[in-house]
């Protein structure tokens, strides 16, 4: 850091040098990205364990109407999972040393994740043809609220996917490597959360 920054000793602080335009060092660190996505996930765990509370405690109230869950939310669950497991192969793949096409592996867990969202889409159309809208009552709007925040973080992990399958058309693989085993753990983090979630509609309706 030296390097680009200087001491103003007239006023005592550590200014850029005018030298040195911009930061010539690696873009990107993969232990640093690592650890930003860790620190990431603890706010968002606290948030998402924040809903499930709420959940709870207002199912208590007397004006609760459980909601029977349709039969696309297990289906958008199976591809969930197949999503999680993709990327967990391309994340393997990225990790050796062997020279491998991750191409396919990417693509393959892109698919599955839009269809998840897609099968939420249709679990939500099939709710709102049986009556229970967003505003109909308590036990259905915490059903949007849940899977849809659930599936607007989703649609924030795959921006990262653009950027790595971007990465291997630039011929930046190593750049994707990284950004790939990033997004392994952001989807194996998003799977758990969505079980637990599904659970709590489950068991709790």
């Amino acid at each position: 850091m030296s390097s680009w920054v200087r001491y103003d000793a007239k006023r005592g602080t550590i200014e850029p040098d005018p030298g040195r335009r911009s930061w010539s060092g690696p873009r990107d660190h993969p232990v640093l990205a690592r650890r930003g996505l860790l620190l990431f996930l603890v706010p968002l765990s606290s948030m998402f364990a924040l809903v499930v509370a709420a959940y709870v405690m207002r199912r208590q109230l007397g004006d609760w109407q459980p909601v029977p869950l349709p039969w696309q939310l297990w289906l958008s669950t199976a591809l969930l999972v197949g999503s999680s497991l993709a990327f967990e192969r391309a994340r393997r793949a990225a990790t050796s040393t062997a020279s491998v096409d991750l191409r396919p592996g990417l693509l393959l867990a892109a698919l599955l994740t839009v269809g998840f969202l897609g099968s939420q889409l249709w679990a939500w159309q099939v709710l709102l043809d049986r009556g229970y809208t967003l505003a109909g009552n308590p036990a259905s709007s915490f059903v949007y609220l849940m899977s849809g925040l659930h599936a607007l973080h989703l649609v924030g992990g795959l921006l990262a996917w653009l950027r790595a399958r971007a990465a291997l058309g630039r011929g930046e693989p190593e750049k994707a490597r990284v950004v790939i085993r990033l997004c392994a753990v952001y989807w194996h983090f998003l799977l758990v959360v969505w079980l637990v979630l599904f659970g709590v509609l489950l068991l709790l309706a």
